[in-house]
Formats: C-alpha cells, sequence, structure tokens
C-alpha cells in the first residue's frame, strides 16, 4: 500500500489587478487559500505540515476558518459556500447557494453563528448574510451596484457588517437583522479590501487608489487616513491588523508592504516599510497579507510567500513558493551529491525541491519562455519546451541556471527525454513528423517518420530509442553514431500511445495508450515479447510512466486522477492502487529511489510516496 509521506504545496492563485485575501487559526498557526479547486490548509510552523481540500466542483476564490478553528467554510466561483470539518474525512457540515455568482470575500461572526459573503451578485444581491447551518438570511444588503470585493464582520457586539466594492463605496450595515445604515465615499477607484480590527473599536478600507482609511467600529465616523510620505505608491490590495488592534499591515502594487501604528483616536502613522524587490517585475507586486500572532505574511503577484521581520525590513525572515499552475514535468538533478526535484508548471515556472525540505529555489526561464510542457535534465544541462517550434536548453549548477538557448525546431517538439545517469547531455525530441538527436545545444540528427509520433525515450545507455506512434504501434531504433536505425515494430496498442520508458536496465519497456491500457514489454528472450498483461485498469488516457531503479516497478499515471504501481514480476491484477493522487490528473510521475514515487498533477501540487 502506497503511504504519502510529503506533499509540497501549490501557491495561491493570483491576477494582477487584484487581490486575494489570506485567513488564518490563530490556534494552530494554519493558513487557508485557494488555488483551482482546491483549498490549502498549510502551517506557519512547518509549511509541510498542510491539508487539502478537493470537493468543490467549480474553482474556489476564498476560504476561512471557523472562530473556533474546527470548521472552514469555502466559496467558489459559482457561488456556492460549503462548511466542513478540518481532519481527515473532512465532513460536510452544509452547503449552501450564497450568491447567484462569485463569491469573493467570506467571513464568520465571533460567536460562529453566522457568515457574511460578498461578490458578483449578477445584477442581483451582491452580499448576503445567513445562519451557519440553516442558511436563513440574517438581513438586507442594499446599497452596491457592481460587484463587492470584500467584507468584514464587527467581532464584538452589537454587531456589525462593512462591505467594499467596485463601485468605489464601503457599505455600513447594523443588525441583525442587518440592514443598510450609511455609504462611505472617501475612496476614488475600487475598494479592495476590508476589515474590522480585532478589538471591534475600528475597521480599515483599503483601495486601487492608493488610500486606506480607518473608521470608529461602532458609528463608521472617519477617524483617519493612511497618509503622509510614505503612503503606498501603488493600488492597495490588502489589509490586516495586528492581534492588539494597534497596528495595521498593508500590501501593494508597489511591491511593498508597511507596517502602520493606529492610536486610539485613529490616526495612524508609518512604523516600517519592507521593500519586496526582488527583481521579479511585475511578479513582485505584494497582493495579499496576513497577521497572524507572531507572523507577518505578504503573498507576491508571482506566488512567493514571505515571512517579514520588524527587525530586518530590507530582507524577509523566509520566503517559500510553489506552483500555481498545474504542473507538467518533473526531472532529478545532482546538486554536489545530493539529489534535488525539478518541476516545470503551465506558467512556465520552474522549482528546485528536496525531500524534508521543501522549495529550495527557483529557476527564471518564465521571462523567456511563455510556457513550459516539457522539461529533462541531462548531466549539467536542463532542456525544455513549451507550446511552440523551439527547445531551449541551458547549463545547470547546482541553483545557477546559464543562459537559455533556443532551438527552432521547425515544428512543435511533443515529447522530450534524456538519460541523466550518464556525463552525456543528450537529448531526444519527438515531433509529429521527426525524431531529433541532441547533445547540448547542437542538434545531431533528425531522423523523418511516415507515421506520426507522439512519444519517444532514451534507453539508459544511450544506445537505443523507443517511439510511439499515433498509429499504435511501438517503434525501436538502434542508435549508430548520431544516426537512428528501426530495428523492430510492436504491436499491441488500440490508439495512440502517449506515455513510454525503458527500464533502467534496458531489459523491459513500458509504453501507456490513449484508451487507457499499458503494456510492459520484455526482451528476456532475445525478442520483444508482452510481459505484463491486462494492465486496464485506469479509466482514461495514460499520461505517464516511470521506472523503480531496480527494475522490479512501473508506475502509471493518468488524467483519471489515479496512480498505478505495479510488480513486473506479478500479475497485472496485484496492483497498488493510489486513488485521488492528483485533482484534475496526474501529469509527471519519477521514482527517486526503489521505495519513493514523485507525482505531479494539475492541482499544482507536488507529492511524495512511499511505495
Amino acid at each position: 500500500m502506497a503511504k504519502l509521506r510529503e506533499t509540497f504545496a501549490p501557491m495561491p492563485v493570483t491576477e494582477r489587478g487584484s487581490g486575494i485575501l489570506i485567513a488564518g487559526d490563530p490556534k494552530s498557526n494554519f493558513i487557508a487559500y485557494a488555488n483551482g479547486r482546491s483549498v490549502i490548509l498549510r502551517s506557519l510552523v512547518n509549511p509541510l505540515e498542510m491539508d487539502v481540500y478537493g470537493e468543490h466542483g467549480y474553482n474556489v476564490t476564498v476560504a476561512r476558518f471557523s472562530p473556533n478553528g474546527e470548521w472552514v467554510a469555502s466559496a467558489d466561483v459559482s457561488g456556492n459556500v460549503r462548511i466542513w470539518a478540518r481532519g481527515d474525512e473532512h465532513v460536510l457540515k452544509f452547503e449552501i447557494k450564497g450568491l447567484s455568482g462569485r463569491i469573493d470575500d467570506l467571513q464568520w461572526s465571533a460567536d460562529g453563528q453566522r457568515i457574511v459573503v460578498s461578490g458578483d451578485g449578477k445584477g442581483k444581491t451582491f452580499v448576503r448574510a445567513f445562519m451557519w447551518d440553516s442558511g436563513s438570511n440574517v438581513g438586507e444588503f442594499d446599497g452596491h451596484s457592481k460587484r463587492v470585493l470584500s467584507c468584514t464582520f464587527k467581532p464584538t457586539r452589537p454587531f456589525r457588517i462593512v462591505s467594499g466594492g467596485e463601485d468605489f463605496l464601503a457599505n455600513f450595515y447594523e443588525g441583525p437583522p442587518f440592514r443598510y445604515k450609511t455609504a462611505l465615499r472617501e475612496h476614488s477607484n475600487f475598494v479592495n479590501c476590508v476589515r474590522y480590527s480585532p478589538d471591534g473599536t475600528k475597521f480599515i478600507t483599503v483601495g486601487s487608489d492608493k488610500r486606506g482609511f480607518i473608521y470608529d467600529g461602532k458609528s463608521a465616523e472617519k477617524l483617519g487616513e493612511l497618509s503622509g510620505d510614505g503612503a503606498h505608491a501603488g493600488s492597495v490590495y490588502a489589509a490586516s491588523w495586528s492581534p492588539d488592534s494597534k497596528q495595521v499591515l498593508t500590501v501593494s502594487a508597489d511591491k511593498t508592504a508597511k507596517l502602520w501604528n493606529i492610536s486610539e483616536a485613529g490616526d495612524a502613522s508609518l512604523s516600517s516599510t519592507f521593500s519586496l524587490d526582488s527583481n521579479g517585475g511585475v511578479r513582485d507586486m505584494q497582493v495579499g497579507c496576513l497577521w497572524l500572532n507572531d507572523y507577518l505574511i505578504s503573498v507576491s503577484l508571482g506566488g512567493k510567500l514571505s515571512y517579514l521581520s520588524q527587525s530586518n525590513v530590507s530582507l524577509p525572515q523566509k520566503v517559500i513558493s510553489g506552483h500555481q499552475k498545474g504542473i507538467t514535468a518533473i526531472a532529478l538533478a545532482n546538486n554536489d551529491g545530493n539529489t534535488e526535484i525539478i518541476s516545470s508548471s503551465w506558467d512556465a515556472v520552474t522549482l528546485r525541491w528536496s525531500i524534508g525540505s521543501g522549495y529550495l529555489g527557483r529557476l527564471e526561464v518564465g521571462d523567456v519562455i511563455p510556457s513550459v510542457k516539457g522539461l529533462a535534465v541531462a548531466c549539467n544541462r536542463i532542456f525544455l519546451h513549451g507550446l511552440d517550434k523551439k527547445l531551449w536548453t541551458a547549463s545547470l549548477s547546482g541553483e545557477t541556471l546559464g543562459e537559455l538557448v533556443p532551438l527552432d525546431l521547425g515544428a512543435q517538439p511533443v515529447s522530450l527525454h534524456t538519460v541523466n545517469a550518464t556525463k552525456r547531455e543528450l537529448a531526444l525530441v519527438v515531433t509529429d513528423n521527426e525524431v531529433l538527436l541532441l547533445e547540448g545545444p547542437k542538434i545531431l540528427s533528425r531522423t523523418q517518420t511516415d507515421y506520426t509520433a507522439r512519444v519517444g525515450a532514451l534507453s539508459s545507455d544511450e544506445t537505443e530509442v523507443a517511439v510511439g506512434g499515433e498509429d499504435g504501434n511501438v517503434r525501436i531504433y538502434s542508435i549508430q553514431g548520431d544516426t537512428l536505425t528501426l530495428q523492430k515494430v510492436l504491436e499491441k496498442h488500440r490508439g495512440p500511445v502517449t506515455a513510454i520508458q525503458f527500464s533502467p536496465d534496458n531489459a523491459m519497456l513500458c509504453s501507456g495508450d490513449q484508451n487507457r491500457e499499458a503494456v510492459v514489454w520484455s526482451r528476456e528472450t532475445g525478442d520483444w515479447q508482452v510481459k505484463v498483461k491486462s494492465m486496464l485498469y485506469h479509466a482514461s488516457r495514460i499520461t505517464a510512466v516511470a521506472w523503480s531503479p531496480d527494475n522490479q516497478k512501473v508506475a502509471t499515471g493518468s488524467v483519471d486522477q489515479y496512480v498505478y504501481i505495479y510488480d513486473v514480476n506479478q500479475a497485472a491484477s496485484t496492483r497498488t492502487a493510489i486513488k485521488g493522487a492528483h485533482l484534475g490528473g496526474v501529469q509527471a510521475l519519477v521514482f527517486l529511489d526503489s521505495k519513493t514515487l514523485i507525482t505531479g498533477g494539475d492541482d499544482a501540487c507536488l507529492r511524495v510516496w512511499d511505495v
């Protein structure tokens, strides 16, 4: 039975021009945020300690812990709100259609009995408050004419609700039952975030007009403004109060986070400015923040989560990152005798990881390559390709990436493979009608095909090539010098071959097809024969195959979200199944050693399994 050892979590999905709202649980020091259809619960003490909730049918926009920390309320782009228990089972408590459109923010009342949501009502209600266990409305929320980006609940009685949106208004409601009281019209652009202080005496609004205002929590009287020489120079996307309600953390498109002292009278004065410009361009814009106990957190547009330190405002105490889009490829690389994991995603984010430590750093390729579909490492060289006709390659030494060199192949690559166990920088690239051999940035040979090629693999001794075709056949080529010579055609698949891999000892070959079947071939008798039959357990297209270093196991991944691990010396029926390995589908597999499998998928997670 396979057991999950670690998950390298994805980061919040961000969008330029919009803020993200992160929640925290002060009892456990966990944060909650959304990525795709998943809700990520993650420890700030140990970022590798995390949980994933994947029961939403649509992309999740926001998640919030209940005041007692036992429940989570999460909402999605369809307007659904799901309230579920923390823990292994994720028991669903209640589900309700909160709004008719996207929900942008959600807040619990301090007693945990009510929830308020705001977002796009599609011409109807933009804000709604209801009882958490029955869905009964607890007020009417008039006053907004456009999408409401943020809402907040006064944590002390008498309860109040404040909302802010794209109509430049922050509206104030009294209750329960809640009724419109007044509109606050100080902002001249979108109101991105509204937040009550923990003691309920004040609330803050920040917006795209680069301004922030402090109001009385009970009467909504304006008390102060975030202004002066230290004011933000770009849109302010989020704000978070200190636990003692005496300071506020704000973040902005100007690539800074700022700490403000708030007096009893509501006057604001700048305390500290954290400069978070790491030469990442627009990716360094800060779009989310959270003050949770002793942790000050800021999130950038590029997905970096920075732990801020008041003792050193010029350098974050720690930075963690991860993928924001689906993972497309995984490779292993050697760094001074240590094996590192390199993963890439559709948005060209290419990251380095290690078992037990998680995120190590980022390889900056996104400014050159807009998207990465394939990635491979050979010796001290990395190869990448996207959705155009180019292959990119660069030297790779630990965390240092050399200059990326483009090679125009004349056709879009559909497959890329290398062998990392040799000292040669040999790579195999397959296009629809060509098989190419490269050494470093040099093309050694181009072999035309009279069939449509889909995928290819090099043998570990780099003497053979296997190519899977649209016609369902697997063709074996020998490498003689720099020339490929066809040796054998293997016929078994009933659909296009989509994944292929030689075993490390080159005695076997595993191929998978679009019709969900995998085949293990062996040439123990001198000729290629089917070794493992009836590998028909996937429900959809096989996307990846991988061999264990001891040649005993082969793993297959599919868009059906399953991973199957087969012992090649036993019948296929003895397989080990990993159900729901990745929400949306499995896209990449690699064995770290004979007992450790690494997988990546459309949920932007990288997972390590003991097998």
